[in-house]
């Protein structure tokens, strides 16, 4: 059974930091990419951040310069550093997995930032 566990969420100031993971597990095709989205209330889902198998990496505007994903291939778990926080950052987080021979990709149950002002 596939199953995409995320942690690191939490409330922080603006400025603040945190730091989000997503460990796949169950999985037995190969990952292709792992990436993160997020959902404010009222709008729609929208990429945050992605990274491919071979290390490739693609950011939101929004984030770029404050946010930083990585990922440890051998233990099919994804990171996101978030740094300078701000307000507008505040939504539900997901992570997602790519992987190879399937059109549609797992996601996890999301967690929640939330960053006062």
């Amino acid at each position: 059974q596939v199953q995409l566990v995320e942690s690191g969420g939490g409330l922080v100031q603006a400025g603040g930091s945190l730091r989000l993971s997503c460990a796949a597990s169950g999985i037995i095709f190969s990952i292709r990419g792992m990436g993160w989205y997020r959902q404010a209330p009222g709008k729609q889902r929208e990429l945050v951040a992605a990274i491919t198998k071979g290390g490739s990496t693609n950011y939101a505007d929004s984030v770029k310069g404050r946010f930083t994903i990585s990922r440890d291939g051998a233990k099919n778990t994804a990171y996101l550093q978030m740094n300078s926080l701000k307000p507008e950052d505040t939504a539900v987080y997901y992570c997602n997995v790519d992987v190879y021979g399937l059109s549609v990709p797992y996601w996890g149950q999301g967690t929640q930032v939330t960053v006062s002002s």
